[in-house]
């Protein structure tokens, strides 16, 4: 894998880590139905032409990317799927590799989410493994980064973060340049406690420090109860240039005024 990823995603084009362009980005994780999604993405394409300065994207169960790709074709939303496989094919039963997301016209993939290291036993070095295996198909991964309220408490935070870091920066600047990182405290998920605005783009900054030269405009998005009422002050600090959002993105009035 390691020399494809020396011409990886050449004509891809990942949003700038600008000012002017907010990622904001849905995560659905295990909810949806046919019925749901259809009014849901209706909402979404109908109101999405109307968001000024940033750009919306959802990321979906597996079962839904078939109604998802067909719903938002040829809008401004674009979507992706919420985990990938490190495996390009074989039996591996269960299993669901970057070439059958790119079938459904993907632009993204959460990699290393909280959820998939703390209940499925992911490792730094397996999430690693799937980052290269969406840019060899040319997906952008979104790589989830964030400690726990013990790790927090006890001052680690930026020794958690550099070490789950680690085997992702070692896949090189170019491959980088090809990413975005999302940092969710796992203390902010999915609890209603968000961070502080400061303490968000503390680690932003620490994250961004950690970027090589090149991989200096990689998109850090933040994640962990994102609302409309906390979202313009979290996309205030410099070093956040969208938001990872989950429960909120699963009404279309929140999720559109996050982005507004």
């Amino acid at each position: 894998m390691a020399s494809q990823l020396q011409s990886l995603n050449k004509g891809t084009s990942i949003l700038p880590a600008s000012r002017q362009t907010l990622l904001i980005m849905g995560n659905w994780k295990m909810n949806g139905t046919l019925a749901s999604n259809a009014a849901l993405l209706t909402a979404l394409r109908q109101a999405s032409g109307s968001v000024q300065g940033a750009h919306l994207a959802v990321c979906v169960p597996f079962p839904y990317l078939a109604q998802v790709s067909q719903a938002l074709s040829g809008s401004v939303v674009s979507w992706g799927a919420q985990d990938v496989s490190a495996h390009t094919k074989g039996a591996y039963t269960g299993e669901v590799s970057a070439a059958m997301l790119k079938d459904f016209a993907c632009r993204w993939v959460i990699v290393g989410h909280s959820e998939r290291r703390a209940l499925h036993g992911e490792s730094d070095d397996l999430v690693s493994q799937k980052v290269q295996a969406a840019l060899i198909e040319g997906l952008t991964p979104v790589v989830c980064l964030g400690e726990s309220l013990a790790e927090r408490d006890a001052g680690q935070v930026e020794a958690i973060i550099a070490r789950q870091l680690k085997p992702v920066l070692a896949l090189g600047p170019e491959a980088l340049q090809s990413i975005v990182i999302a940092y969710e405290p796992v203390w902010a998920i999915g609890t209603g406690r968000s961070a502080t605005p400061e303490q968000a783009q503390a680690v932003h900054a620490s994250i961004r420090a950690m970027l090589p030269a090149k991989a200096q405009n990689v998109p850090l998005l933040y994640g962990g109860s994102v609302k409309p009422e906390n979202a313009a002050s979290l996309f205030g600090m410099p070093d956040i240039d969208g938001a990872l959002v989950g429960g909120a993105s699963l009404v279309a009035q929140d999720f559109l005024g996050i982005a507004s």
